[in-house]
This record gives structure tokens, sequence and C-alpha cells, in this order.
């Protein structure tokens, strides 16, 4: 891992996270409708069985909710196809009620995707990603972008990316 997490507003999750899994505006009523939007697109972009991803969010939701505060979450799950821990972040067009710690609505969601045997890969992803996201500047930085290049090149580091 390099030092760039360590610095304001910039963020190093490159190796988590492809360009198609950066989505802005979803819009949503409800935790269980989020899940269900972000198991359709697991689907769509990395091949994942859409009920799986759903079925596994929801269980590890019920352990405790992954809303650790701030407008955040970072629902997590153990998928078995999975060949390395995968990301996917969401910007939500309206905020939903998550059950977050703070209670605040969640408008902010990673969610990271990981092998059954992924062990220490997938704590330290969850690290990073939870360590990354409570940077209030980053957060505002994140609410802030225009588009879904935008919010890629904030959660990568990348300083400028246009398209080509």
């Amino acid at each position: 891992m390099n030092d760039r997490a360590g610095s304001p507003g910039a963020s190093d999750l490159g190796e988590l996270l492809t360009h198609d899994c950066v989505v802005s505006g979803v819009s949503v009523g409800a935790k269980k409708a989020l899940f269900q939007q972000l198991a359709a697109l697991a689907a769509e972009r990395l091949g994942l069985g859409a009920k799986l991803v759903g079925q596994r969010l929801a269980a590890r939701e019920k352990l405790g909710s992954t809303g650790f505060g701030g407008g955040i979450a970072i629902p997590h799950a153990r998928i078995e196809s999975l060949d390395r821990v995968r990301g996917m972040f969401v910007r939500l067009s309206q905020p939903v009620d998550f059950d977050a710690v703070d209670a605040l609505p969640v408008d902010l969601v990673f969610m990271l995707l990981s092998p059954v045997d992924a062990g220490v890969d997938h704590l330290k992803a969850l690290a990073r990603v939870s360590r990354l996201l409570r940077d209030r500047t980053l957060a505002d930085k994140l609410r802030g972008a225009g588009s879904n290049d935008a919010l890629f090149a904030l959660l990568t580091g990348v300083e400028n990316r246009d398209a080509a």
C-alpha cells in the first residue's frame, strides 16, 4: 500500500474499483431496495448472481448495521465465485434510513464483496474503505462531485481523468 491515502482527499481504492462500478444518482426508497439495486448492479457489472448478492448483503446486515455514521454505509458480503475483493460505490439521489449508528440516513454507499476465503484481505479492504470514507473532506467532495468520472477520480486518487 502506498502513502497517498494519508494525504488530504487522496484515496487509493483503485485495486477494488473499476470505473463502471461507480454510480451516482441511484434512487431507492429504503435499505431493502438499496440492497436489491446493489445486487442488480453487481450482477450486471461484476457478473455475479443478483439473488445471491442480495441474500448475502441482507444476511450480513442482520448481524448489525453497516451504516457507520455521517451518511455513509459499507455493506459487505462474501461470495464464493469471486477471485478477489471487489468494490462498488453508489451515491444515492436521496438519503435512505439505514439504521446507522448515528441514526442519520445514508447517501454514500461502498459495497465490498470478497471471496469466502479472503480473510485478512477482506478485513484490510474494509478498514481502508472505512478510514477513507471517514474523512469528512473526501465525503463532502464525493457528495459534490458532478459525474461518475469525478467520483471515480476521488475514490481512486486519479487527479485528472478525462474521457478519451
